[in-house]
């Protein structure tokens, strides 16, 4: 479905796609600057790779099983140091699977939570990572499952709501299909729902799951649980899951509802675009 719509997420003060190009893309968090493969920038960059060197402070250096390392490029730069978007702060840290903490093309998704939710909505956040959008939904006063799978990865949600001053995240360490399947038993239902569920992954016991294995009986849970008037948000970032595939499923299990499948993009200030994915949204 390559005629879908496009959504674009938006870069704000303390983050910046600069440039794409090349397998790589150069960023800017707070005052720090990376250099990160990426697939999907299969493009010329916008600006020289030697002016890229020039402005980075660290490069992500490939190795063997997706893992790699970090190469400075300055003296005296930060490992770990701390973003703000809007009132909420957050950690970011280098780590051996390139990424930093945090998922900047999920912006849109934030902003979309804090026009729908409001104060005592019931909340799950699946493949909850470090927290950003359940920082986002407790932040308006949302009741808020946060559900993943790592135990390191709760602890660093952890530390980001308590960076951004907040309380009473419900922490759920367990496979997210799991969960929700035993939430739909209780009867228990939740005004919005977010999943954004890597290509591939390992369950809270180590169990390894692809997502196009996952996704049928994903949304058909996610129905289950779902508030007759609530919304739901599924972000795919795998090349067998396409928006067809995603577009059938939703039909299927949410006849009465509005859908809108389309594809995440942000653009770099080099004026190039950058794609992230196929988003779902349900309401």
């Amino acid at each position: 479905m390559s005629n879908l719509p496009r959504i674009f997420s938006t870069g704000w003060d303390d983050y910046e796609l600069i440039d794409a190009g090349g397998g790589k893309k150069l960023e800017r968090w707070g005052k720090v600057i990376t250099i990160r493969p990426e697939v999907q920038a299969y493009f010329h960059s916008g600006l020289p790779f030697t002016e890229w060197k020039t402005m980075a402070h660290w490069e992500f250096v490939e190795g063997k099983n997706q893992q790699g390392k970090w190469k400075t490029l300055k003296k005296d730069v930060p490992a770990k140091w701390t973003i703000s978007y809007k009132r909420l702060k957050f950690n970011i840290e280098l780590t051996s699977f390139k990424h930093l903490g945090l998922f900047p093309e999920q912006q849109t998704n934030w902003e979309y939570l804090d026009e729908k939710l409001g104060t005592d909505d019931r909340f799950l956040n699946l493949f909850a990572y470090t927290g950003a959008a359940s920082c986002v939904a407790r932040n308006r006063g949302a009741d808020t499952f946060h559900v993943d799978s790592v135990k390191s990865m709760i602890g660093w949600a952890k530390e980001n709501m308590e960076l951004s001053k907040l309380l009473n995240i419900r922490w759920v360490h367990e496979d997210a299909l799991k969960f929700i399947q035993r939430e739909a038993k209780r009867e228990r239902t939740f005004k919005g729902i977010l999943m954004d569920p890597p290509a591939w992954g390992l369950g809270a016991k180590g169990e390894k799951w692809k997502l196009e294995d996952q996704i049928d009986a994903l949304l058909g849970a996610a129905a289950e649980v779902l508030d007759e008037n609530g919304f739901l948000i599924m972000n795919t970032y795998s090349p067998t899951v396409d928006g067809t595939l995603i577009k059938e499923l939703a039909e299927l299990y949410f006849p009465n509802k509005t859908i809108e499948v389309s594809q995440l993009y942000m653009e770099t200030k080099t004026q190039k675009t950058l794609y992230y994915g196929e988003l779902l949204r349900i309401f």
